[in-house]
């Protein structure tokens, strides 16, 4: 199966890299490769690193990036940040991208499971060689687990009551496929809420993905990684597409920002910390109302972007 991928943010994350042809950059977040494409065009006598866990993504964007002889393609994840720099032999980057979330071709590949449209094995794997699956964690979580992930990383306000009729049901059959979790989660979601707004069962596959794949535990510090591999004025852009991952970029923008970490009722600075990050953007960018038009997955997106000091 063939798929369209729309790179979200494009101009403005390319432009916010403030690309130097001889510099070395890093797209955390290969997927299909379209970020990484538009860098390559500037970077002609440097490198340009891909990382991604997925070897499909792996696969399919080199075939694409196959033109550019100072590609790097590295099937890891992308919270070895500082590994896959050592096994290179690069201590010192010009900039970094990172687009979190599920790429369009995990969502538009039925057999993936990622996809509440389709009716396929629960699934939702980023990097295939992991063991857990979405199938695990809908029949092997406890009820108070389920409603804690639900609650946290989807914030679903019916967490309670979708964990109760999954626990209800898997007690009657195993839950195996995306279309039996979508009509439990529309049995437990009243029907004069679920016409209104957006799909009833999204909240609860973006939790499950997020639990299976482990994005937010990984973020803080492969940011914080991140920033001390890069050189005085190199750049970190990230596209985020929910609070959650919206929030951890944030704060940790903020705290990399900051010139002392010393308690407030110390009387003066002993911690010798020093300002690490530039915030570039004190606001985040969001898309404009034209690739909003052209691109529905792109409404929740957030461009946050610092500066090494």
């Amino acid at each position: 199966m063939d798929y369209t991928h729309k790179s979200v943010l494009l101009d403005e994350s390319i432009n916010g890299l403030n690309i130097k042809p001889d510099g070395i950059y890093v797209d955390a977040t290969l997927g299909g490769g379209g970020h990484t494409y538009e860098i390559l065009k500037q970077v002609t006598t440097g490198k340009v690193i891909g990382i991604d866990q997925d070897d499909y993504a792996i696969g399919k964007a080199s075939e694409k990036l196959k033109e550019f002889k100072n590609f790097i393609p590295v099937r890891n994840n992308f919270h070895n940040i500082e590994e896959i720099l050592k096994d290179l032999n690069i201590d010192k980057i010009d900039g970094i991208m990172f687009d979190l979330g599920v790429s369009s071709f995990q969502l538009d590949i039925p057999e993936r499971g990622f996809s509440y449209n389709y009716d396929m094995p629960l699934d939702m794997r980023m990097d295939k060689s992991q063991t857990t699956t979405a199938r695990h964690i809908v029949n092997g979580y406890e009820e108070n687990e389920l409603v804690r992930i639900l609650r946290d990383y989807g914030e679903e306000n019916w967490a309670a009551r979708i964990a109760k009729f999954i626990v209800q049901e898997r007690e009657l059959e195993f839950i195996e496929t995306t279309g039996q979790l979508v009509s439990i989660i529309k049995k437990a979601i009243p029907k004069q809420v679920r016409q209104d707004g957006s799909h009833p069962a999204k909240r609860t596959f973006q939790a499950i993905r997020i639990e299976v794949n482990k994005e937010l535990e990984i973020l803080e510090n492969t940011m914080k990684n991140s920033v001390e591999h890069l050189n005085v004025g190199g750049r970190i852009c990230v596209i985020t597409f929910h609070s959650l991952e919206d929030r951890i970029i944030k704060n940790t923008f903020v705290d990399l920002n900051k010139d002392c970490i010393c308690p407030p009722e110390f009387p003066q600075c002993i911690c010798d910390h020093r300002r690490k990050l530039k915030i570039i953007t004190k606001k985040p960018i969001v898309p404009s109302q034209e690739e909003l038009t052209e691109n529905n997955r792109a409404r929740s997106a957030k461009l946050r972007i610092g500066e090494r000091m």
